[in-house]
């Protein structure tokens, strides 16, 4: 064999063992998905601007869930400023929604809602969902497995609810609770957000 032919074959040899190992890396490397630890009951809801919204409506891209209300003079407004940040961390084009269920939906009407967006500058892809109160408290509690209290509460927040945000995945499964007010909640939150499809680019 020639001494070119040689260093042809050496060369080649390099070459698919360098891509053999990048495809190893990219796996190892490649976020652990997080545990399905349950899954969203179906539910007909109507969003801000009116439209009518259900489950399958979000099938197919991961979204981030929480629970607030436009009265709320404490947790609430702290919580949509985070998930605001967090929209305007991720690209305009990345396949998720965020989602803001009203625990006060005899308040909270589509018109309000949408009040309430604006001064927050959310996106199309930020739904604030309203329906009637027992259907959301019941999606809180029974679908989300998250507690909320219309008793008992204080002046600034008469309701009590979680301040945990939900990361759902394509198929409506529950992949993670992280809580709002917690940096390193809100970083694991990004990182699984990325092993469900939806990573940064």
């Amino acid at each position: 064999m020639s001494a070119r032919r040689t260093v042809l074959w050496g060369l080649l040899i390099i070459a698919l063992v360098a891509v053999a190992a990048g495809g190893v890396w990219q796996i190892l490397s490649r976020p652990e998905p997080p545990p399905i630890l349950g899954q969203v009951p179906d539910f007909a809801l109507t969003n801000r601007d009116g439209r009518a919204v259900k489950l399958s409506d979000l099938a197919g891209s991961p979204w981030i869930a929480d629970f607030v209300f436009t009265r709320c003079a404490a947790s609430c407004p702290m919580m949509s400023m985070r998930l605001a940040r967090l929209n305007r961390e991720l690209p305009a084009d990345l396949p998720v929604k965020l989602v803001s269920f009203s625990v006060d939906p005899d308040y909270d009407t589509p018109a309000v809602l949408e009040r309430y967006a604006q001064s927050f500058a959310a996106p199309p892809r930020w739904l604030f969902l309203t329906g009637r109160r027992e259907e959301m408290f019941r999606l809180s509690k029974e679908g989300f497995k998250l507690a909320v209290d219309a008793g008992g509460g204080t002046v600034e927040e008469p309701i009590l609810h979680s301040t945990r945000f939900v990361l759902v995945d394509g198929q409506g499964r529950i992949r993670g609770y992280y809580e709002a007010f917690d940096e390193p909640s809100m970083k694991k939150l990004r990182r699984d957000l990325a092993s469900c499809g939806a990573g940064q680019r």
